[in-house]
């Protein structure tokens, strides 16, 4: 028996969470010593910009399938 998957419909796109998430992330970076909490806070920061980059270059118009 297969169990129905709970879908969730995005109220916003990914760019934009993404960029919510990193600013967070930042917010609550520089509350804190540093240290490898803070660290950690800044690269997952990081990561989220450079995937919100990664996924406009994805989603752009003028992109073009592999020849």
């Amino acid at each position: 028996m297969t169990e129905k998957r709970n879908r969730v419909r995005q109220s916003s796109s990914l760019a934009e969470r993404l960029a919510a998430d990193a600013v967070s992330l930042l917010e609550q970076a520089a509350c804190l010593e540093p240290g490898a909490e803070r660290e950690a806070l800044l690269n997952k920061a990081h990561r989220n910009k450079i995937a919100a980059e990664i996924n406009s270059c994805l989603t752009s118009p003028g992109r073009r399938p592999p020849a």
